[in-house]
């Protein structure tokens, strides 16, 4: 079986949600899942490598000539099948399953897509692509990846509505798996000696709130929602202080000059994160509301959860916001109601990542993996 990207480029997201994601299935019984991935020519040898690096046995192609040229890069992935002798498919994204489609009467292909998110909403409300033909033609290319798959991955539930609610699609054909945590997820066991400790490395007092936002804030559509909510919430509570994970951004400065000694900046690595979050009390997820938002399944909610953090969630984000509200895990927020917030107990901190574990794991999906491997072989 192929696990198929096009112009996806390698990230910290490509790494956890495809080669993450094909490194787990090659563990299920008599699975055996190869990534093919589409790449730009631009800056292509630095990173196939990066690629490689994380997955010796991928195929990494360049697009030729460019992203747009659909039919010679079709016929690049035709010779893949040929010389491979695959004839089952899962394509990340409406692109690559787009290819996936045209070649499957031809190679009668099993195409499975994998639904990222609402792609037709997101790029006609975030401008994600420069060519404007393609957002007219985004509509149409998604109904076909939905209607004319096999089998669907949809992230959220809510993306399953969507799909019915804009395509007419009532297939049961499909399975939900949200974003989840790498493999190499090992649950902590909180208690106050660590925290304690934690919070020391970080400079937190015992009495501090701290808030933490983990990822970039350059160009995000956002900021000025989050802003609003953290000068309020920081007048209201003066034990309140709140951590940016990112790299430098001017918004975060503007804040720091703002509320003096409450707003703190700092970029660690990928594997410094988890310790750094320990000696946070909550993290923060607030997206504006938008078709894109309300199917989406943002990695950060689980990332949070995994080390014991309550999540402060906007209305409407995916499933998320229905989850917080069900098992208790934070708090949803609006525009007009005032929060109290308080330091969270290890016993708490610690159910939060039982629930992490039990519902943002690769392991906590295997059913929904061993069935998709099931009907797609």
């Amino acid at each position: 079986m192929i696990y198929l990207t096009y112009a996806d480029q390698p990230s910290g997201v490509f790494s956890s949600q495809v080669v993450d994601v094909c490194r787990y299935m090659n563990t299920l019984p008599d699975a055996k899942i190869r990534l093919v991935a589409f790449i730009s020519l631009h800056q292509y040898n630095k990173n196939k490598a990066r690629i490689k690096t994380d997955d010796p046995n991928a195929w990494v192609l360049p697009m030729l000539p460019r992203m747009t040229a659909f039919g010679f890069n079709r016929f690049i992935l035709l010779m893949v099948l040929l010389l491979t002798g695959e004839r089952n498919i899962i394509a990340r994204n409406v692109l690559a399953c787009k290819m996936a489609i045209q070649l499957k009467k031809i190679l009668k292909l099993k195409v499975c897509f994998d639904g990222r998110g609402a792609i037709a909403a997101e790029w006609n409300e975030y401008n994600v692509v420069p060519f404007p033909e393609w957002k007219q033609l985004i509509h149409q290319w998604e109904k076909q990846c939905v209607v004319d798959s096999d089998w669907r991955i949809a992230v959220s539930s809510e993306l399953v509505r969507y799909w019915n609610e804009r395509y007419d699609f009532t297939s049961s054909d499909f399975s939900v798996i949200p974003c989840t945590l790498n493999t190499g997820f090992k649950a902590i066991t909180l208690d106050e000696k660590n925290i304690a400790s934690a919070r020391e490395q970080m400079g937190f007092g015992e009495q501090d709130i701290v808030l933490v936002y983990s990822g970039s804030t350059a160009g995000w559509q956002s900021f000025d929602m989050l802003h609003d909510f953290l000068k309020r919430i920081l007048n209201e509570q003066l034990h309140v202080k709140v951590l940016f994970l990112s790299e430098k951004d001017r918004n975060v400065d503007a804040l720091k000059k703002e509320f003096p000694n409450r707003i703190f900046q700092k970029f660690v690595k990928h594997h410094e994160v988890t310790s750094v979050l320990t000696s946070c009390d909550y993290g923060i997820l607030l997206r504006e509301k938008s078709v894109t938002n309300r199917v989406a399944s943002p990695t950060k909610f689980a990332e949070y959860l995994s080390a014991g953090l309550p999540v402060l969630i906007s209305e409407e984000i995916g499933d998320y916001t229905a989850f917080v509200e069900t098992n208790h895990c934070g708090k949803v927020l609006n525009s007009t109601e005032t929060i109290k917030l308080n330091r969270q107990s290890p016993a708490e901190r610690n159910r939060c990542i039982t629930l992490v574990t039990e519902n943002y794991t690769k392991d906590s999906q295997r059913q929904k993996y061993l069935q998709l491997k099931q009907v797609m072989n």
